[in-house]
């Protein structure tokens, strides 16, 4: 009777772990069932600025545009939308503010004017759009983004990019002048003093290679990459591209595969010395390196950002992000302003290595 009973209650108790197993295992999300990833991440600009030359009210206005950002990609993620809509949603925000060299806040060229450049791109689709040198073009992702839809080209640039602006009704025009800022204004007014003391020196006074004490002349450009719950990617650059710039110049921000790439795995967006972006070939050198060689995306990004670009004599930053939502933001410049919200809903910004 006594093993009897023992026995029963064996098969009892194996009966209750069996059934407490199967339902721990319906309560618990299958991987094909969890919530899909989405991520996003931004950048605006690298480039060298001493944390004492921000005040605390410059500070709080930078990370307040980059939340603006990154709540305006977001919204596009969080309700299911595309990384395509995300990325350009976040840069539009940037393209914006006079803190950053896109849009409103872009540079001045040699002859004190603003030529602006923009490329998107979708990674499943391999679809592109790029703008180079326009001038009277608010939003120049925007426009970048038409050309990918609306036409059978890659980029347009200067006169053409604007007469094809003209047969978009959705594109905003504002005048040049719009785009002027003091401190870009006064920036423009150091490089060429700059320039002109090389010329003193006997030194090329068109070469870009800085004095000891010059700023970088290309910092400021803004960027997003995004991941959304389809499993896609996407990337945009935005410029107003190089302080001083002259004869059309045009950098690596517009260049698909040096400024803006996006495929299947990977997205980036560059910003730094555009010269050496484009040698470098540097957005699509680190998804290649994750594709063909099955880097991680933040042992690509380090190396080509950190070793290949200084090798050449360029610096700079990266913003990338891979299909599982691992996000890398390299930079050798000495600041990169940036911000992101990874899978696990974790966000933040930042300026310097903090």
């Amino acid at each position: 009777m006594i093993a009897t009973l023992t026995t029963a209650m064996r098969l009892l108790t194996t009966a209750a772990l069996m059934l407490a197993a199967v339902t721990a295992q319906a309560s618990t999300p299958s991987p094909a069932t969890a919530a899909p990833k989405t991520a996003l991440v931004i950048h605006g600009g690298a480039g060298f600025v001493p944390k004492d030359s921000l005040s605390a009210a410059d500070l709080k206005d930078i990370h307040a545009t980059l939340n603006r950002a990154l709540d305006a990609g977001s919204k596009v993620l969080s309700t299911g939308g595309a990384a395509l809509d995300a990325v350009e949603a976040a840069v539009r925000v940037l393209e914006e503010s006079p803190r950053f060299n896109a849009g409103k806040g872009a540079v001045f060229n040699a002859v004190g004017g603003h030529e602006l450049d923009a490329s998107i791109m979708e990674g499943h689709t391999r679809r592109a759009g790029a703008v180079a040198g326009v001038t009277t073009v608010r939003s120049p992702i925007k426009l970048a983004r038409a050309v990918m839809e609306h036409s059978p080209h890659v980029m347009l640039a200067g006169a053409g990019a604007e007469a094809f602006a003209d047969t978009r009704p959705e594109i905003e025009r504002v005048p040049n002048n719009w785009f002027d800022t003091g401190h870009r204004r006064r920036a423009l007014e150091k490089a060429q003093r700059e320039e002109a003391e090389k010329a003193r020196k006997g030194l090329d006074p068109t070469a870009y290679r800085p004095l000891e004490d010059d700023a970088p002349k290309y910092f400021g450009t803004v960027g997003a990459v995004a991941l959304d719950v389809h499993g896609h990617i996407a990337a945009a650059t935005s410029t107003g591209g190089m302080t001083n710039k002259r004869y059309g110049r045009v950098g690596d921000s517009p260049i698909i595969g040096a400024g803006t790439w996006a495929d299947d795995r990977c997205g980036v967006s560059g910003t730094g010395w555009g010269e050496y972006y484009i040698r470098a070939a540097v957005a699509h050198d680190i998804c290649a390196r994750v594709a063909y060689r099955g880097d991680s995306l933040q042992a690509a990004a380090e190396e080509v950002v950190n070793r290949i670009v200084p090798s050449l004599g360029g610096d700079g930053g990266a913003i990338a992000l891979d299909r599982d939502g691992n996000i890398a933001m390299p930079f050798n410049s000495g600041s990169m302003f940036r911000g992101w919200i990874r899978p696990d809903g974790r966000r933040g910004t930042a300026v310097h290595e903090d």
